[in-house]
């Protein structure tokens, strides 16, 4: 089967690989936690673009954060598709040491707290604490309060207004809205609610991580400040800023960083070692179901899904 459809009760829309590499991706969109959906280019055209170059992509609906909905649900969400994709890998034609976990801005955020819970040893009954052979980051955003924007990059927004996006104000209300009060200076959140405040310490044993910055995007300093902590940590990391983009590329597939950005992704997922036949992941016969509430997100305004054979 060739065409994305819905699974684990509608938490996940699966992209098929169109030649199957056995890479596979599970991917959160961004929104600042409170919008964004399954047919959002960031979502959608990123799953698309991916598998015509034959990943597999497991694309979250996560729950988006509002009326009354909050930090940890959404993180929960991405955990248990995280933990649905480990479990029904070789059903989806996936080798399980070929599997990453990934997102953009919001979602960057969400996937990153999900594999310091999994560090952690954090997962509920029946779920996965197997963790990601990579991790992709595209422009995340880590931090409630921001490290200082340099002078360059300063210039830069300062140059283009509609760049300048993510003020320390905005940002800050962003991430009291994901978890539910107040935040003065930031630390008074959930570690993986905010990754940006995690030490060395916090970060050893996590994945090798991938990350693409938005090039006039205050919240590179963010991505740029967890990246030099990665590498503190000794985690196998790489930054790289995608030239001439703002925030969000991704979400544009008709501005020329966002095949760039695709290309950069799928080489780097591709290039992931397979298992040998001792450490194969062996999954349920079938598809396995998750206990993760039913998200309150729609899959999208397009025609419904149905979930096929995963034969």
């Amino acid at each position: 089967m060739s065409e994305p459809y819905a699974a684990a009760e509608g938490l996940v829309r699966v992209y098929p690989g169109r030649t199957p590499l056995g890479a596979g991706l599970v991917w959160a969109h961004g929104g600042g936690f409170a919008g964004g959906a399954l047919d959002m280019p960031e979502a959608d055209a990123v799953a698309h673009a991916l598998t015509a170059r034959g990943i597999t992509v497991v694309s979250v609906d996560y729950r988006l954060a509002g009326d009354g909905c909050r930090y940890p649900a959404p993180s929960d969400d991405v955990l248990a598709a995280w933990s649905w994709t480990v479990q029904n890998a070789a059903r989806l034609r996936i080798d399980i040491a070929r599997l990453a976990i990934g997102g953009a801005s919001a979602g960057a955020n969400l996937v990153t707290g999900a594999v310091l819970r999994l560090l952690d040893g954090e997962s509920r009954a029946g779920e996965s604490r197997e963790l990601p052979a990579a991790v992709v980051l595209a422009y995340p955003t880590l931090h409630a309060v921001q490290p200082p924007t340099p002078p360059a990059l300063r210039a830069a927004l300062d140059a283009r207004p509609d760049a300048d996006r993510f003020g320390p104000d905005s940002v800050r209300e962003m991430y009291e809205n994901f978890v539910g009060h107040p935040l003065p200076r930031g630390d008074e959140a959930p570690l993986p609610a905010v990754p940006g405040l995690a030490t060395a310490s916090d970060l050893a044993g996590f994945p090798p991580t991938f990350m693409i910055n938005g090039d006039v995007d205050e919240l590179r300093v963010s991505g740029e400040a967890f990246a030099a902590t990665l590498a503190e940590a000794g985690v196998d990391v790489e930054v790289l800023t995608e030239a001439g983009t703002e925030h969000g590329h991704l979400n544009r597939p008709q501005e020329p960083g966002f095949e760039a950005s695709i290309d950069r992704i799928a080489g780097r997922l591709a290039a992931l070692a397979t298992s040998t036949p001792a450490s194969t992941h062996t999954p349920a016969s079938t598809p396995t179901p998750v206990s993760a509430p039913t998200p309150v997100s729609a899959l999208g305004a397009g025609a419904p899904l149905t979930e096929g054979s995963l034969s």
